[in-house]
């Protein structure tokens, strides 16, 4: 249960990217993610986005537009994922450019990309403790 402080669904420390393609990370993360549109708030120029928000399993990622008032921002991102390999072939499929092939670590299975918008995601898939 959240503090009361905290938005149902939302966890208490939440990425905020500004992006110059918001629209493009959208549909690459419900792609490549399965990520679930949660709101989008257009600017009067109804193509601007000034807030946005997707969850993704469990985790929450607003974003936004970039604008003369904000620059932008990017992230890196960790993902636990049920297929290593499979959601890094589809990332390279919808735009992302790998920086370091899928590959068995002592932590699980993990690649790395940095998606059509600039961000980079390290997809694991954790090892069960033995």
């Amino acid at each position: 249960m959240n503090a009361p402080y905290i938005p149902q669904n939302h966890q208490q420390v939440i990425p905020y990217l500004i992006l110059r393609q918001p629209t493009k990370f959208l549909l690459f993360t419900k792609e490549v993610f399965d990520a679930k549109e949660l709101d989008i708030i257009y600017h009067e120029d109804k193509t601007t986005i000034m807030h946005a928000e997707i969850m993704i399993g469990d985790s929450v990622i607003m974003f936004a537009s970039t604008t003369e008032q904000y620059a932008e921002q990017v992230a890196g991102l960790f993902i636990y994922v049920d297929d290593a390999d499979a959601r890094f072939e589809k990332a390279l499929a919808h735009g992302a450019r790998s920086i370091k092939e899928p590959s068995d670590e002592c932590y699980g299975r993990s690649s790395g990309i940095l998606d059509p918008c600039g961000n980079t995601w390290w997809i694991t898939k954790a090892e069960p403790p033995s």
